[in-house]
């Protein structure tokens, strides 16, 4: 990409997207093509082929997503198959149809079996059953995944996939229903102290581990893969992480601690816990020289006092 290359930004609303946009524009990008919902539904086939063949982008990074918590994917996995497929097969048919010269399509970690060894490497794709709380989304997503390498396959297109920790930071949602675990943990400690509550109430055990990627470490890393990188050198995709995961109990701690709560921290076993671990291996990209630079704690600290100036 040249600074002045025309490049959409799919989903520039959302975390990942937005985090895209102030990373291309801190390193002068000043042709960037961005869309609402409200002007450009993806689901709608006929919809986005108007806008590729009037726009023409040269560069797409594939962001737009439906995407939630345990709840929401429990609740509404019809919702999340449907319109991920229908986005990713709109947007990537369009890329190839319209001669994109690169695209990189943003997937999640989900993709890997529920009892995947861990670390996992990108390899363990399609290796075992998947967490069945989050299989629609998760499928979506893998098809993505697929329809990136068969295009490349069979039209020679130059389609990446790259494949993100769990992760956290400014332009997350924060609402307790569809939000993933860090944004709810932080709203929660905050409105706890707030009204003085006694305790907080976690769902699960605290024992299953994650791991967290600020955003802006993740935009951080796709702007360099797009910059430096062609599908044929990183394999069919590449993780995105920090290499390294806590437990949830560890992750509760640091953002009460964080945010000032003193009550007492309870957790709710009736609740399921998700997948016991997900821990990225993270030593591909590393080869593609990238590292993750933004410590866990200055990470949240500067996430809570986003969430506290646009409350």
């Amino acid at each position: 990409m040249n600074l002045n290359s025309k490049i959409y930004i799919a989903g520039h609303r959302g975390m990942v997207g937005s985090g895209i946009i102030r990373k291309l524009e801190s390193k002068g990008y000043t042709n960037l093509i961005t869309r609402t919902h409200n002007d450009l539904d993806l689901i709608n086939q006929q919809a986005v082929n108007n806008f590729f063949e009037t726009e023409k982008p040269e560069y797409v990074f594939l962001a737009a997503a439906k995407v939630g918590g345990i709840f929401a994917n429990s609740t509404y996995p019809a919702e999340f198959i449907y319109e991920n497929l229908m986005i990713e097969a709109n947007v990537i048919h369009a890329a190839y149809t319209y001669g994109v010269k690169k695209l990189l399509f943003l997937g999640s970690s989900c993709i890997y079996p529920k009892f995947a060894p861990q670390p996992m490497k990108e390899e363990y794709l399609l290796t075992g059953e998947l967490e069945v709380t989050n299989e629609a989304y998760a499928i979506a997503k893998i098809a993505g995944i697929r329809l990136c390498k068969h295009y490349n396959q069979q039209y020679g297109t130059n389609f990446m996939s790259v494949m993100p920790t769990n992760l956290y930071g400014q332009n997350d949602n924060f609402d307790l229903e569809s939000s993933h675990v860090m944004p709810a943990l932080i709203r929660k400690f905050h409105e706890a102290k707030i009204d003085d509550e006694p305790e907080i109430v976690i769902w699960g055990t605290g024992s299953p581990r994650r791991e967290f990627l600020h955003v802006d470490d993740m935009a951080d890393a796709c702007v360099h893969l797009m910059e430096n990188y062609d599908e044929s050198d990183i394999g069919e995709f590449v993780n995105i992480g920090v290499g390294k995961d806590i437990t949830i109990r560890e992750l509760a701690e640091l953002i009460g601690d964080i945010v000032g709560y003193e009550g007492e921290i309870v957790y709710d076993k009736s609740k399921p816990d998700g997948t016991p671990q997900k821990l990225l291996d993270v030593s591909r990209l590393n080869r593609l020289g990238w590292e993750a630079k933004i410590p866990l704690r200055n990470g949240i600290m500067q996430t809570y006092e986003w969430y506290k100036s646009e409350k």
